[in-house]
């Protein structure tokens, strides 16, 4: 078992910025991915980014590449998300999650926090 608790959501003005924390704990794997999505009011859950813990590759959504930067801290197991620039469409629950196989959907999710960007 995963067990993933986010913090540092909140209110902020468009422009912004946030800085979002995934903390991870109970058994690890060398070569999991951890991402994080969101999820706004009457829409789908979208993918933001994610990292290999292993090696720290990262990926992101179009919708927030040169915005937003995911990173990791080995010693730490935390995942952050910086966002900049942000939006009012950017308001959403935010969730971390893992992916513990090679392949296949992220398994283990936190239960999400919520940043909220106003016009």
């Amino acid at each position: 078992q995963v067990q993933l608790v986010e913090s540092g959501g909140g209110l902020v003005q468009a422009g912004g910025s946030l800085r979002l924390s995934c903390a991870a704990s109970g058994r690890t794997f060398s070569n999991y991915l951890i991402g994080w999505f969101r999820q706004a009011p009457g829409k789908e859950r979208e993918f933001v980014a994610r990292i290999r813990w292993s090696g720290g590759s990262t990926l992101y959504a179009d919708s927030v590449k040169g915005r937003f930067t995911i990173s990791r801290d080995n010693a730490k197991h935390t995942v952050d998300l910086e966002m900049n620039s942000l939006k009012p469409e950017d308001t959403a629950v935010y969730y971390c999650a893992v992916r513990s196989g090679l392949s296949g959907p992220y398994d283990y999710w936190g239960q999400g926090t919520q940043v909220t960007v106003s016009s």
